[in-house]
């Protein structure tokens, strides 16, 4: 039952998320569009807790098991296709270089911060300003007049 949850919920997050962006530029642009489309699948929950991975990997992220390897394998995913997304934009040079592993780990890290601040009546503003700070292209990034 926990395992059809979880494809259940996989399969929402695609729906609400993932697919609507299909049709947008890669790179930068669907870097945002994908984070846009999360912060209203977060603002909008389907599930109680919000979003569905970071109200439920920290519940099983210590419990050996296909609910937790299916968790993880979902959320490597998340990750890989943020890293696309941000290898894109740095290959077509509409994001500064940036270590692409790293830097989609600190957007879904702040995403994730987003869903409990989001549970707790905190506005999401941060999060888009963290997503901007990893776009903005080189010479934005590394004037201290900015």
């Amino acid at each position: 039952m926990q395992l059809a949850a979880v494809a259940s919920a996989h399969e929402a997050f695609l729906r609400a998320v993932v697919r609507p962006v299909s049709a947008t530029p890669r790179g930068a642009a669907r870097l945002r569009a994908l984070t846009e489309h999360w912060i209203s699948y977060a603002e909008t929950p389907l599930f109680t807790g919000g979003c569905f991975w970071a109200a439920n990997l920290a519940d099983f992220d210590s419990r050996p098991g296909q609910v937790r390897d299916a968790l993880v394998r979902h959320h490597q995913d998340w990750l890989a296709l943020l890293a696309g997304e941000l290898r894109h934009g740095v290959e077509a040079g509409e994001i500064a270089d940036l270590d692409v592993d790293l830097a989609a780990f600190q957007i879904d890290a702040v995403l994730t911060a987003a869903n409990t601040a989001l549970r707790l009546g905190d506005a999401v503003d941060k999060v888009r300003r963290v997503v901007d700070g990893f776009l903005a292209p080189s010479d934005l990034r590394t004037d201290p007049s900015n």
